[in-house]
């Protein structure tokens, strides 16, 4: 599993944006954006001057960070979301927001997407009932999304259903938070997916 080296905080840091890449510390006074908005570095404050390219080039990788995907794998969402019908940018992100390790973010059963990521590659997580071990799995229409039996008492899966008021369940899904179940009930519209991504700048970059 591929992940960036770079620290989290820095990784927001760097994107000017907050990614909710560190779980319940995003949502405290201990995040680093609320205590250094600014990019990394001894010349972070300077005056920047970004070009069109520049802009695109950031919008994109901001969207790998705050889904944890490497560049091949982005690349080929892309590809996928040109062949199929519909807006490029809008089934980009569904395809994105649709991975296993978001929805089981999403549901709450973990406290960050790179949480959900360990549970997944652990066999903490079954969809329809079968172990899964990779968080890229795509989730469809009626996809039944729980904790294993056993693990339901691990110490990530205890805080973050603790802690499941800090994100609000899309109407596209159906969770059972006490029972760490939850429930594909449609693919999400774009209004539905709360992201902080302008994916028409993404698309630009790849159209040239």
């Amino acid at each position: 599993m591929s992940t960036a080296k770079e620290p989290a905080c820095k990784q927001c840091r760097r994107e000017k944006e907050k990614l909710f890449l560190k779980g319940q510390r995003c949502f405290s006074a201990k995040c680093a954006m609320e205590r250094k908005p600014y990019a990394p570095g001894q010349r972070a404050k300077r005056r920047v001057v970004e070009t069109g390219y520049c802009v695109q080039l950031r919008e994109k990788q901001k969207a790998k960070k705050y889904y944890g995907v490497i560049e091949k794998q982005f690349r080929n969402y892309y590809e996928k979301a040109v062949k199929s019908k519909g807006v490029t940018g809008e089934t980009l992100l569904q395809l994105l927001e649709t991975r296993l390790d978001s929805g089981v973010y999403m549901m709450g059963f973990a406290s960050s997407r790179a949480q959900a990521r360990q549970l997944i590659s652990h066999g903490h997580i079954l969809i329809n009932g079968k172990k899964v071990d990779r968080a890229s799995c795509q989730l469809r229409e009626g996809d039944e999304v729980s904790v294993v039996e056993s693990s339901k008492e691990i110490v990530p899966v205890i805080e973050a259903k603790e802690s499941g008021g800090t994100l609000t369940v899309s109407e596209w899904l159906e969770v059972d938070l006490d029972k760490l179940k939850g429930k594909v009930i449609r693919l999400p519209e774009r209004n539905e997916i709360k992201v902080p991504i302008n994916e028409r700048v993404i698309v630009e970059l790849y159209s040239k």
